[in-house]
């Protein structure tokens, strides 16, 4: 084993003793419902990836991600990412995790909220075409324009007259994406039925999660198969070869963010970028400088 992999194996073991953000995360994240409804889904979920498996190949992963956003940077590559599914159906665990430990100013989270009366009046790309991928970013799409393709159609916000526009336009749209040097890569994270219902009566009995449920999200429910048939009609009309669409399984979250950042590394071109040594400069001290005693009203109190 080469002086470099076993730095990394030993960074890897130090960062599983001390990292333990997500393992109380995944704590917190158990329903606060009762025992039997908890063991009757895990009855259901006999399978889920152990945790220790699970977090050895994520902070792996993690590492790997970082190694991409400095050859985007070095390179001024523009990466976009949308990431689509069903209500529950695990696309915000897998943005968190991929942008975890990235930095803000070079990977960024774009979800935008209901368009204004404005923005429905305009060209319907519009309000996207501003958060897209300058050199050297990565964007993610929590939900994109193919919300025309989903809860727009089904819930009957759009025309079929605009829906049918809206897929006579987005592979051209795409298209001039990928001419213009934008890397699209577009992910639907898929869900069973039973798993999303069990997904939705956890955040109904749990008071830390109920914020999650919209009454869009309970429609969702009722119209489960119109959603199923606007899904296929999408992803048959809009998977292009400069696009193509990725299904990544989510009724196992654990296996589900793997995969997703698994497959996401393997698609992009990216390279170790050498890095220069940083060495920590030597404190400079002023003899004649006093530090001023500030009054105990600027200090947050201290209760814990």
């Amino acid at each position: 084993m080469s002086d470099k992999n076993m730095h990394e194996r030993d960074w890897l073991e130090a960062e599983l003793d001390e990292t333990l953000e997500e393992m109380f995360e995944l704590e917190f994240s158990e329903p606060m419902m009762s025992d039997d409804f908890r063991n009757s889904y895990k009855k259901r979920n006999p399978k889920s990836l152990d945790n220790m498996t699970y977090f050895r190949n994520l902070l792996r992963l993690q590492t790997e991600l970082i190694k991409l956003q400095d050859w985007v940077e070095e390179t001024g590559a523009k990466v976009l990412v949308l990431c689509e599914g069903r209500d529950s159906a695990g696309k915000g665990g897998v943005i968190k995790r991929i942008t975890q430990r990235l930095n803000p100013r070079v990977a960024r989270v774009v979800a935008l909220p209901k368009p204004t009366e404005r923005e429905q009046s305009q060209w319907y790309f519009q309000r996207y075409v501003p958060y897209l991928p300058a050199g050297g970013e990565i964007v993610l799409f929590d939900r994109s324009w193919y919300n025309r393709a989903g809860v727009e159609r089904v819930m009957g916000f759009a025309s079929e007259d605009q829906v049918e526009q809206f897929f006579r336009d987005v592979p051209e749209f795409e298209r001039m994406l990928v001419r213009s040097g934008i890397i699209v890569l577009k992910y639907w994270f898929s869900i069973s039925d039973e798993e999303q219902q069990m997904r939705f009566l956890m955040r109904i009995h749990d008071p830390m999660k109920q914020w999650k449920l919209s009454p869009m999200d309970l429609e969702s429910r009722v119209r489960w198969e119109h959603y199923t048939k606007a899904k296929e009609d999408m992803l048959a009309r809009t998977n292009i070869t400069e696009a193509p669409w990725y299904i990544v399984e989510g009724n196992d979250k654990k296996r589900e963010r793997l995969n997703c950042i698994e497959h996401l590394l393997s698609v992009l071109p990216y390279k170790e970028v050498p890095r220069e040594d940083i060495c920590l400069p030597e404190r400079v001290f002023n003899p004649d400088y006093e530090r001023r005693i500030l009054g105990d009203e600027l200090y947050v109190p201290k209760i814990y």
